[in-house]
């Protein structure tokens, strides 16, 4: 009988417990009440976020959004630099709250992560020497190709060129370096990497061009944590304002504009994700 009421008290006790512990709060509560968000950017990867030479400060187009975000969301940023390859991994670890590192939608990363609503497109492009300048995509068929690793430009490969060999490295400038050594036929990085990469050697020994044949055509969205519905919808509320407001112009023409070294035009707008036409990689 002892037993059993001993039994009886501690269940007692632990509903009582139970009713008294405070509920866990949403991640936008988390991140208002402490203050910070911290946001996910590459570690060095022009325009995007790279340190600046001068101030060993973080800088770029991913960096001025995270700010606008977190002033979007009434709070600090701190800007978290990340590998190409950990921008998944940290967001799903919770060791940031968000990723802005020009992250491409992908089928795979959409049953790991939750993707904001596009604030732009990009394309994948196939970077080569000067004699290949003129080929097309079918011409690499079964050739080496190198890439970074965990990037979509990697998933690129085997999509865009039949039998084409994907060869990954850490970063991008080693991917790069790889062509340059001749290791591989070609290598693949977004079209804002590849013209700045193209003009800083251009007339020298390593001279190279981009293919004609876009190898992919990718939403960009602000990587977040899954079933945080809140999180998200506040998320996409401040892209929306600052595309009405025009500073996502603003951030865009600053680094990736018609007066910048990559010269490109933004047509697109903050759009969801499943209302864009395009062809998702795996």
């Amino acid at each position: 009988m002892q037993f059993k009421t001993l039994i009886a008290s501690m269940l007692a006790l632990t509903s009582i417990a139970v009713c008294i512990a405070p509920a866990h709060a949403d991640q936008l509560s988390d991140i208002k009440s402490r203050g910070t968000l911290s946001c996910g950017v590459y570690s060095n990867v022009e325009p995007f976020s790279y340190p600046n030479a001068q101030t060993r400060q973080l800088e770029g187009m991913d960096v001025d959004l995270c700010t606008a975000i977190a002033k979007q969301l009434g709070v600090k940023v701190s800007l978290e630099p990340l590998a190409v390859e950990a921008r998944i991994p940290q967001l799903k670890l919770g060791r940031v709250d968000m990723v802005v590192a020009n992250l491409a939608y992908t089928k795979t990363r959409a049953t790991q992560v939750a993707f904001s609503d596009a604030y732009y497109s990009t394309k994948e492009v196939l970077v080569v020497k000067k004699a290949d300048a003129s080929k097309k995509l079918a011409d690499f068929t079964g050739q080496k190709i190198s890439a970074a690793d965990g990037s979509t430009s990697a998933q690129s490969i085997p999509i865009s060129i039949k039998d084409g060999q994907p060869v990954t490295f850490h970063d991008t400038s080693s991917a790069f370096l790889a062509l340059q050594q001749g290791k591989v036929k070609g290598f693949v990085t977004n079209q804002m990497t590849a013209i700045k990469i193209a003009k800083q050697v251009e007339g020298s020994d390593g001279a190279v061009a981009i293919a004609p044949e876009p190898m992919l055509i990718e939403p960009i969205a602000v990587g977040l944590r899954q079933n945080e519905p809140t999180m998200l919808a506040a998320v996409n509320k401040a892209l929306g304002s600052l595309e009405q407001s025009g500073e996502m112009n603003t951030i865009f023409n600053k680094w990736l504009g018609p007066k910048t070294p990559y010269g490109l035009s933004r047509t697109d707008k903050v759009t969801p994700i499943d209302q864009l036409k395009f062809t998702p990689v795996s």
